[in-house]
């Protein structure tokens, strides 16, 4: 079943955009599409001072919240814990009074440098992408926020090489689109490991 037209607000944190051969092409498609705001974090708020009000207003105006980043020591860059240390208060965010994101919908758009099998309990990084976001899923939790699990590229670092780009970036696309349109199966998509991959099963017709 369809939902209303949904705003979708994208908060782009790369510290190193000059190096970005995927990031950047993913947050640019974004800036495309109808009904997506882009925000990039470290464009501006170079010093980190970051203005809480505005940040605020800009998520009661969207339905949907993206955290897009490259995955920096199984973690987001630094600006974007600033950025939820210092925007998801108390008495907002979560808290007596707190119900501002409650029923919003949450994901992180994650690119990770190492191949998939690295993310297992047997690989390099001994954890899978799920445990490693699972602050990010208590902070969706805790605020009322309906998480959904990542858009996520393994193997990054080498994508533009292995022509993983087109299909990624269509993808993309595709959700991009859905999400505005209100055509994302949300109970289906929540079921799964990552969103991609997956599109033709959760978004509806």
């Amino acid at each position: 079943m369809s939902e209303p037209q949904q705003a979708v607000l994208l908060l782009l944190a790369h510290p190193s955009q000059h190096r970005s051969e995927v990031n950047l092409p993913l947050f640019e498609l974004a800036k495309t599409i109808p009904g997506v705001t882009t925000v990039d974090l470290y464009g501006e708020y170079p010093e980190f001072d970051i203005d809480i009000e505005r940040e605020q207003q800009r998520l009661l105006a969207h339905d949907v919240v993206i955290f897009q980043f490259p995955l920096y020591w199984y973690s987001t860059p630094a600006i974007l814990k600033e950025w939820q240390d210092l925007v998801l208060e108390y008495g907002f965010a979560y808290g007596t009074d707190g119900n501002a994101l409650k029923g919003k919908r949450f994901f992180c758009a994650i690119t990770a440098g190492g191949k998939e099998e690295a993310y297992q309990a047997e690989g390099y990084n001994h954890f899978t992408l799920k445990q490693l976001l699972a602050p990010l899923e208590q902070t969706a939790s805790l605020t009322g926020m309906r998480y959904l699990p990542p858009f996520a590229l393994f193997g990054a670092r080498t994508a533009v090489e292995d022509g993983l780009m087109a299909q990624h970036l269509e993808e993309w696309r595709e959700l991009l689109t859905a999400l505005v349109a209100g055509k994302l199966n949300r109970r289906l998509a929540a079921k799964l490991e990552r969103l991609n991959g997956h599109l033709d099963q959760i978004i509806t017709g």
